[in-house]
């Protein structure tokens, strides 16, 4: 059932309205051919004409080492497309290994936990370029969503001039959600954290501490859950990560306080009960977790979904944590300290699953190399 946000306003927040045009194509039926004749023996035998060739298989990727405080990944083709938190740079990673920056997003302002953080590209048919790039920053006017026109070839990737689809969301040193992705129904998702304000997170008329659903070009969707909002679901602390299951089922990784961290299953319009309540409640009144855990042993991040598998990535946790989707309640822990925090996990376009590790936003000691794009070897 829709419920209208209330009158009482906490955040100044600008979205621009626009509609996805869809193209319907009509298909004519051919008539049967005629029977083909049958050749007689003094007749050559036809030859079929060979098959037609489809695109050529992307070649390994190689590891890229040396980013400073990376933060999201995004694909085109065979180059990932990496966001700096810091620098506000995006880089291009190509499949040898090499980086090279495409640009600095303007005015990206970074304290503590903000700047450039995720990015996503627009969907595109099998075979075809995205036709954009979208990026969540940190401003002098708060967080805020921006599309980029996206040109030219994987190797040589460029971007143009932004144009700014959701602006003023709320933002502070801590707190600031971050991750962008379309989900298969081609809709923006977008994680808004709380800005260090819980009391945000149960007010429908702030955009903080929620996950928001979008039109590609800002507008609000007809079927969301709250009438004239881009709210689809309230009640988080920190979301950080986002993705979908092959049922179309959607998942998410959040930062708690200093009891529980958690993996949420989302559903439109549901209270996922922040701060009233952290971790498994067994509130009515609120969804809880599938999962949770100790911060000091998670911190949630980026999460994937590939082989019926959820792979999350953990930056106090220092580890890849896997939770099976045939089973909610079980998890197992891989690298334990091994490559240090783990911001995000990705999956290739080759299938693999790669990790993005983020040693380098000065809340430990680097390590030789730091901060790494690499296979984790978890997937083959």
């Amino acid at each position: 059932m829709n419920r209208s946000p209330r009158s009482r306003s906490t955040a100044s927040v600008v979205f621009t309205a626009g509609a996805l045009a869809a193209l319907l194509g009509l298909a004519g039926c051919a008539a049967e051919p005629p029977s083909k004749p049958t050749a007689s023996p003094t007749t050559a035998p036809t030859t079929d004409p060979p098959a037609e060739e489809g695109p050529e298989p992307l070649g390994p990727r190689q590891s890229t080492t040396g980013l400073a405080a990376p933060w999201s990944i995004a694909y085109v083709e065979n180059s990932a497309l990496v966001s700096e938190r810091d620098s506000g740079k995006l880089l291009e990673l190509t499949a040898d290994g090499a980086s090279r920056e495409i640009t600095t997003i303007s005015d990206v302002v970074h304290g503590g936990e903000g700047g450039l953080l995720g990015i996503a590209v627009s969907p595109a048919a099998d075979g075809a370029q995205p036709e954009y790039l979208y990026a969540y920053s940190t401003s002098g006017t708060g967080n805020r969503v921006q599309r980029f026109p996206l040109t030219g070839e994987p190797g040589a990737l460029a971007i143009g001039e932004p144009t700014a689809i959701l602006e003023g969301l709320p933002s502070a040193t801590s707190h600031n959600g971050g991750r962008i992705a379309f989900g298969p129904d081609g809709m923006l998702y977008v994680t808004v954290g709380d800005a260090s304000q819980p009391w945000l997170s149960q007010d429908l008329d702030s955009l903080a501490g929620k996950i928001l659903r979008l039109t590609p070009d800002g507008g609000v969707p007809d079927d969301n859950p709250f009438d004239g909002s881009p709210v689809f679901t309230y009640g988080h602390r920190n979301p950080q990560g986002i993705a979908w299951a092959p049922d179309g089922k959607m998942y998410s990784s959040e930062f708690g306080q200093d009891t529980w961290d958690e993996l949420n299953v989302i559903t439109a319009g549901s209270n996922y009960g922040w701060p009233e309540v952290e971790g498994i409640a067994g509130d009515s009144r609120y969804v809880d977790p599938v999962q949770q855990w100790a911060p000091a042993e998670a911190s949630p991040s980026g999460i994937a979904i590939t082989n019926d598998t959820i792979y999350i990535a953990n930056l106090r946790g220092q580890r890849v944590r896997t939770v099976p989707l045939s089973d909610l309640t079980a998890s197992s822990d891989h690298f334990v300290e091994e490559y240090g925090r783990i911001r995000d996990v990705t999956v290739s376009p080759d299938g693999t699953l790669w990790l993005l590790s983020n040693n380098t936003d000065g809340r430990v000691e680097p390590r030789e190399g730091d901060d790494r794009f690499i296979d984790s070897g978890l997937v083959k």
